[in-house]
């Protein structure tokens, strides 16, 4: 949000979501709200979407050659610690999955992969570049990763 232009009358949707000040008045505090609705702008608005596309790229240019590799990588990138065993074996999990579920639908895996960031380096595969953006969205949405403890 740091380049985001503010409008009075309409603020961006995530800002709001977020209970972002309405800047009429210096504010001291914000408000700690945590609603089903701020999840659903995480996993969805273009801007995160695109967040996890570019994480997924990065993933796959350094996290390693094997599919554990990455998701350590991933995780470690994330929350700055190794991921438990019940964890690491999830996020593969997911990522066979989804992979699985892209290389049948190829069209579905160009839009995950690129809309919005753009395309893709000619040497990544559309179906893992896919895949890996999914586990982006979850490590990037995880409770860990948002909330402030």
């Amino acid at each position: 949000g740091l380049y985001t232009q503010w409008r009075r009358s309409l603020p961006y949707p995530s800002m709001a979501t977020f209970d972002a000040p309405s800047r009429n008045v210096c504010t001291i505090r914000r408000v700690n709200t945590n609603t089903p609705l701020q999840a659903l702008v995480t996993l969805n608005d273009p801007v995160y979407i695109e967040a996890a596309q570019a994480f997924a790229r990065r993933i796959l240019k350094e996290g390693g050659d094997s599919v554990v590799e990455k998701v350590t990588y991933g995780f470690r990138l994330t929350l700055a610690r190794f991921p438990y065993d019940v964890e690491r074996e999830r996020l593969i999990k997911l990522y066979e999955t989804v992979l699985a579920d892209y290389q049948e639908d190829m069209e579905s895996a160009k839009e995950i992969a690129t809309m919005p960031l753009g395309d893709l380096p000619e040497e990544l595969d559309m179906a893992e570049a896919a895949a890996w953006t999914i586990v982006g969205n979850v490590l990037l949405n995880l409770d860990e990763t948002l909330a402030k403890r």
